[in-house]
């Protein structure tokens, strides 16, 4: 059921007792859904959305220069000559396969794959797209986007809301 993973997916600390209440199913029916889709990998893991700005400083702002948990992010562009029989696939799971890559998705636009790297400064990403990256076979071109400022991530907006400063109305 569609709605479980929806749930889930939002909220991965949601009790399976509040997901088959949200749902309408008797909380057996959802433990042997979850269940099974761990055990068949549609649920590949559970996991936490963390600011690491606030962890790190206490502050309330955004993740400076690119920076997760005392990491740099980038957005790594790729483009790949196509191998018949292949297209881009076998390039695609060959970058997926490095430590550095976090995310790696065919894409339209102007380049093939789209690559989400994160190290522990910008010289390290630097050196994964020169050393490795950009010596793989097919490999044409790579276009290397470092993130300077995290706002929303992963459905969760990392600023605080501006304050109300409309005055109260009493009836």
């Amino acid at each position: 059921m569609r709605e479980i993973l929806e749930l889930l997916e939002r909220d991965a600390a949601l009790s399976h007792h509040t997901v088959a209440t949200m749902v309408g199913l008797p909380v057996e029916e959802v433990d042997a859904r979850i269940a099974e889709w761990e055990r068949t990998g549609v649920i590949r893991r559970h996991r936490a959305v963390v600011d690491w700005a606030r962890y790190e400083d206490g502050g309330h702002g955004v993740e400076p220069a690119g920076r997760t948990g005392a990491r740099v992010t980038a957005f790594i562009d790729v483009s790949v000559s196509p191998a018949r029989g292949v297209g881009f696939d076998d390039v695609a799971v060959r970058i997926s396969r490095f430590d550095e890559v976090r995310d790696c998705y065919l894409v339209s636009g102007g380049h093939d794959l789209r690559c989400t790297v994160v190290g522990p400064d910008i010289r390290s990403i630097s050196d994964f797209v020169s050393q490795k990256l950009s010596t793989i076979d097919r490999v044409r071109s790579t276009a290397t986007h470092f993130v300077l400022a995290t706002h929303k991530r992963d459905g969760d907006t990392f600023t605080e809301p501006e304050p109300d400063h409309r005055l109260p109305v009493m009836p």
